[in-house]
């Protein structure tokens, strides 16, 4: 029931030119027939609560049975949201400004609220600071984010476009810079509050390239990290399909790539996951500071879309077992 009842749900609000440029850019990638895919879209919709983003993002397409019931899918991940997350404490979650409070413990770094009668906090604020990070309060996919050189003049203009969370720069250490230093590069964490038991579902390192997020969506790159051994096995991939085994820009081996301090990642999100028992289920964003390892934000609505692409399975296996150790 719960299955049909999602599908009718799609269905209703389903974008249908989208629908349709999605069967057409399978069609001319796979020569698989229009009708065919039409009809296998709609059964994957409700045999594994798949979306048609979900259904080209992954290639479910490629999939057999065996292999499309691992996929972790929109429908599945609003389930696991749905029963772990009271939805009455997840603006502390949306809301950055509040996360921050919240989390203070956790976030390491000097922040402010730019309001409309706090001015000679700001400049005192910035006095020392060569550059500031700026954000909007709420949004996603790293939006409306920049860092910037701040002026006398900063404090109006941030007023004005509503750009009011504002952030000391996190300096990352060495080894991440290795990596890439044009972002911040974070570490998705997945946890799981079982009344107090917390669990690392899985974890995703998020790279940037020549921008100031590495966000997926935003023009990063991501790969799954292996939580026992905090080694890199697989290529990064960018929200285009880009596989990429080295970073364009710092030319450094990504499939091998260790990261550092995970034991200290796994004690911060540990306990910060037991700040907010309500929300049980969190995407953490982690950076490797050189204050230590510190929140970023976190996720009361994981995403899907990094678990389990293509380059990232092996025999085409999904993420969803992982989460069904401790997701029930």
């Amino acid at each position: 029931m719960e299955k049909i009842k999602y599908l009718i749900k799609r269905i209703f609000a389903m974008n249908y030119k989208s629908f349709l440029e999605v069967i057409n850019r399978i069609h001319h990638k796979t020569k698989k027939s229009r009708i065919y895919l039409f009809f296998d879209i709609i059964y994957c919709g409700l045999k594994y609560q798949a979306g048609y983003f979900d259904y080209e993002l992954f290639e479910m397409y490629n999939l057999n049975r065996k292999q499309r019931k691992t996929v972790l899918t929109r429908g599945i991940n609003n389930h696991f949201v749905k029963k772990y997350n009271d939805p009455s404490f997840t603006p502390i979650f949306v809301n950055k400004d509040k996360f921050n409070e919240k989390f203070k413990d956790f976030i390491k770094r000097d922040w402010m609220i730019v309001t409309e009668n706090n001015r000679d906090e700001f400049l005192e604020f910035i006095k020392d600071k060569g550059e500031i990070i700026v954000k909007p309060t709420n949004g996603t996919h790293g939006d409306g984010i920049r860092k910037i050189k701040p002026t006398k003049d900063t404090y109006d203009e941030l007023l004005k476009n509503g750009t009011t969370l504002v952030e000391e720069v996190i300096k990352q250490i060495p080894h991440m810079n290795k990596l890439n230093d044009s972002s911040v590069n974070t570490i998705r964490v997945i946890t799981l509050n079982d009344d107090g038991d917390v669990h690392i579902v899985v974890a995703y390192l998020r790279i940037g390239n020549n921008r100031v997020v590495d966000n997926f969506n935003g023009g990063g790159m991501v790969v799954p990290v292996d939580v026992e051994d905090h080694i890199i096995h697989y290529p990064a991939v960018d929200k285009k399909g880009n596989v990429y085994y080295y970073h364009p820009t710092t030319n450094t081996s990504i499939v091998g790539f260790t990261i550092p301090d995970f034991d200290k990642i796994e004690e911060l999100v540990t306990a910060a996951s037991k700040i907010v028992p309500e929300v049980k289920y969190i995407g953490w964003d982690v950076a490797l500071s050189t204050k230590g390892p510190c929140l970023i934000e976190g996720n009361d609505y994981p995403g899907h879309d990094i678990y389990q692409l293509p380059p990232h399975r092996t025999d085409g296996i999904g993420v969803l077992p992982q989460f069904q150790k401790y997701l029930k």
